[in-house]
């Protein structure tokens, strides 16, 4: 065995066997706890992950019917299903070794002691052991995938606007390392489709992303989700789960609407964070996970901090790099490439021939606010795609819930001064107070944009 990481348990009331299966097996293992006492199994258990387990058949003098290992052996079972069992048998006693290997142990080795039978034995039912938490590793990404499959609207459009070619030469920037990245911006500007950008960019894109949406998790499922559990460790906890990081390690964990999370849960993230391990419920047993974290809030994260509502030093993890989304309104050029695209995919989805958006449709379209963004943009889109009884998308197909939504003009004034202000004022607020945009679509330089702001008192 060329790494010496496995973990095994050894129970017999024979102190000396004990000592000599230690030190014969102690080169091959990373840990070895050896038992005299097998009402003690439960809590080692508990404590420790092993991938094999030695145990004798019988503890009582005088008793040689192997129920005792058996009894044993269904309890260790209950708590690891996983783990591998080999049972010491008695020298020459073949019929009770046979039937130990029909009630489910991997093998047997018997007290006649012969060394390469023992080692032989012990590393085949390790190896056994490694590939079976192999496979439910790769069974329970198997199950999240597919679940993400079932359901997956996570694509991105490429627009022209200057903000998002920014975010781009971000995540081109980024994705290759793994730093830490968290995603700002207002609910439904599409931080999940960035966060699936950049792990599709990165070293890990052959591995799973795990998105969490933190914001409709129960505080109460809060450690069962992300760090899992064994069998029993609550009420409803039938079997044994992995939880959402141990998923995600080796790939991307997506934590979505982190400022959700209570102070106390954001103390336990925060160790996982730093340790890069994680306990599942119900265990003491330390899982080593590697993931890269990619987190998106809506909330302004650096406030709630000044508020004593999240930690400074979970912040200062979480953004390493710090990617900020701009809204719709404020990527105006960005709404038809992005009508287009939805609307070739509701109109495949609903068999629809809808080829175009009309000219008037369109300019409504950018003349909305969005407040929304673009799950917003999606949702009306697809609305008037089911809606619609013609070829092309018209101006009345799209109804918003208030005229107050519609960016405004300025005043009805033939007035210069108060139009240009006006103009400027508008232009400023489309644009988040990014002089250089500004200024562009004005078409005017920096300088002059920064007199008209000093003589409007802007």
């Amino acid at each position: 065995m060329e790494d010496k990481d496995g973990r095994l348990l050894i129970i017999d009331d024979n102190e000396e066997f004990l000592v000599a299966l230690k030190i014969l097996l102690s080169p091959h293992f990373s840990k070895i706890i050896t038992e005299t006492v097998p009402d003690r199994i439960p809590i080692h258990l508990k404590k420790e992950k092993f991938n094999v387990v030695i145990l004798d058949m019988n503890f009582r003098a005088g008793i040689q019917t192997g129920n005792e290992g058996f009894y044993w052996k269904n309890k260790i079972r209950e708590i690891d299903d996983l783990v591998s069992i080999i049972f010491i048998t008695a020298f020459g006693d073949v019929e009770l070794a046979i039937k130990a290997l029909k009630e489910g142990a991997v093998d047997y080795i018997q007290k006649s002691w012969d060394e390469n039978k023992i080692l032989s034995t012990v590393l085949t039912a390790y190896n056994l052991s490694k590939s079976k938490n192999e496979v439910q590793k790769l069974r329970s990404k198997q199950e999240h995938l597919s679940a993400v499959l079932q359901n997956n609207s996570f694509s991105l459009v490429k627009g022209s606007s200057v903000e998002m070619e920014e975010v781009y030469k971000i995540i081109h920037k980024v994705a290759q390392t793994d730093a830490n990245i968290l995603i700002s911006g207002e609910s439904g500007t599409g931080k999940e489709v960035i966060a699936r950008e950049i792990h599709k960019a990165s070293s890990r894109k052959n591995e799973v992303f795990v998105s969490v949406d933190l914001g409709s998790l129960h505080e109460n499922l809060f450690e069962s989700e992300l760090f899992g559990h064994s069998k029993g460790a609550f009420t409803d906890a039938i079997s044994h789960k992995a939880g959402r990081i141990e998923i995600a390690s080796g790939g991307t964990l997506f934590l979505d609407e982190i400022s959700n999370l209570s102070l106390s849960m954001q103390m336990k993230l925060l160790t996982v964070i730093q340790n890069k391990t994680v306990i599942r419920l119900g265990e003491n047993h330390i899982r080593s996970v590697d993931f890269r974290l990619v987190c998106a809030s809506n909330k302004r994260l650096d406030e709630m901090v000044k508020n004593n509502l999240f930690r400074e030093d979970l912040l200062y993890r979480l953004k390493t790099v710090e990617l900020e989304l701009p809204p719709l309104r404020n990527r105006v050029e960005d709404i038809q490439i992005l009508a287009e695209y939805y609307l070739q995919h509701y109109s495949d989805k609903y068999i629809k021939n809808i080829s175009k958006i009309s000219d008037g449709a369109s300019a409504k379209l950018k003349k909305y606010k969005w407040p929304g963004n673009i799950r917003e943009l999606q949702h009306i889109i697809e609305k008037a795609v089911i809606m619609s009884s013609s070829n092309q998308l018209q101006s009345s197909d799209f109804q918003f819930s208030s005229d107050s939504d519609l960016l405004q003009g300025s005043e009805d004034t033939f007035n210069l001064e108060n139009n240009e202000k006006g103009i400027i004022e508008k232009a400023l607020k489309t644009f988040n107070w990014n002089m250089s945009r500004t200024a562009k679509e004005l078409g005017i330089n920096r300088s002059t944009l920064y007199d008209k702001l000093k003589k409007y008192e802007l």
